[in-house]
Parts: C-alpha cells; sequence; structure tokens
C-alpha cells in the first residue's frame, strides 16, 4: 500500500511540474503577442486630424557614389510641410554614430520649407547604405530618409611613409 502512494505522489508532483511549464509557457506567449500587438498598433499610428502637417521631401534617398576617403559626406535633404498646421519635428536619429544629422528645432509653417542635414563619416572605406528616422507630429508620425554611397580607401602617399634617417636614434637605443 505505500508504494501504492509514493507512485501517487511521484505521479501528481509530475502532473504539477507540466502543468506550471504551460501556464509559464502560455503567459509568455500572452506577453510577447501582446507586446508584438502594441509595438504593431505603435507602428502604424497615424495621426487622422485633417489638420495636421505632413512632411514632404524632394527626395528620401541620396546616393553620393564613389566619395574620396575622407571627403564631404554632407547632404540637405530638403522637404515642405504640405499640411495646414505647424509641423513639428521632435527627433532625427541615425542608423548609428557614423551619420550624424541636424534638423530645424523650430516649428515648420504650412506652406514652409526646410532641410535635414545627414553627415556621413567618410573615414571609413567601403560601401555604406545608412538610413535617419525622423520622428514629427506629421500625418505619419515617423519617416526614414537614406544615403548610400562607396567610400574609397586610403591612399598612402609616398612621403608619408616613416623612414629611419642614417643617425637617428629610436627612443629604446637613448634608454641603454
Amino acid at each position: 500500500m505505500d508504494l501504492d502512494l509514493t507512485l501517487q505522489l511521484k505521479l501528481t508532483k509530475i502532473n504539477l511540474t507540466k502543468m506550471k511549464k504551460s501556464i509559464y509557457t502560455m503567459v509568455v506567449l500572452f506577453a510577447m503577442s501582446f507586446t508584438a500587438f502594441a509595438q504593431e498598433e505603435q507602428k502604424a499610428e497615424v495621426n487622422n486630424d485633417p489638420n495636421a502637417p505632413e512632411i514632404v521631401f524632394e527626395s528620401e534617398v541620396h546616393d553620393f557614389g564613389t566619395i574620396e576617403y575622407g571627403g564631404n559626406g554632407t547632404y540637405d535633404f530638403k522637404f515642405s510641410n504640405t499640411g495646414k498646421s505647424p509641423l513639428i519635428i521632435s527627433n532625427a536619429r541615425g542608423s548609428c554614430g557614423c551619420t550624424v544629422p541636424k534638423w530645424p528645432k523650430e516649428p515648420v509653417g504650412k506652406g514652409q520649407s526646410g532641410s535635414i542635414n545627414v553627415q556621413y563619416d567618410t573615414k571609413r572605406p567601403g560601401p555604406f547604405t545608412k538610413t535617419v528616422t525622423i520622428s514629427s507630429n506629421a500625418k505619419s508620425a515617423s519617416k526614414v530618409i537614406t544615403i548610400k554611397g562607396t567610400v574609397s580607401p586610403a591612399e598612402q602617399a609616398d612621403d608619408q611613409t616613416p623612414v629611419k634617417k642614417e643617425n637617428a636614434v629610436s627612443p629604446l637605443e637613448k634608454a641603454k
């Protein structure tokens, strides 16, 4: 009889463990789906105010082509506010530290224009594609603009190559 009771207790313990795991899994899945739903709702957030500002860029992509190493990696993205109320840009964030945007801090009135200056660090050779995400009070709360191109490799001039002078003494030799 004690053996049956012990077996029953073990089975009950196993069932409770399985039940706890199932409940935990359901809670985690619920939390993940709720978070995903909230993010989708936030992404789809559109200002339905008919008088809301509207930001329209002349171009949302700029291709630099090939830029010299250390060359000018700056471009102004020109835009207009085609909405019926002032446009306020609250933030502009580059996709990495090598892309730095500057935007107007004052409201851009209806029918007025402005620009967002984007500067790319051209001391990184090779192809690049970087984005800037703009947050504002426009009908579309966020907008993405893109820069791309290729930075040519740095060329070393012959006169930049270190050469040891004949009678020169290195710091290590001086220490002896």
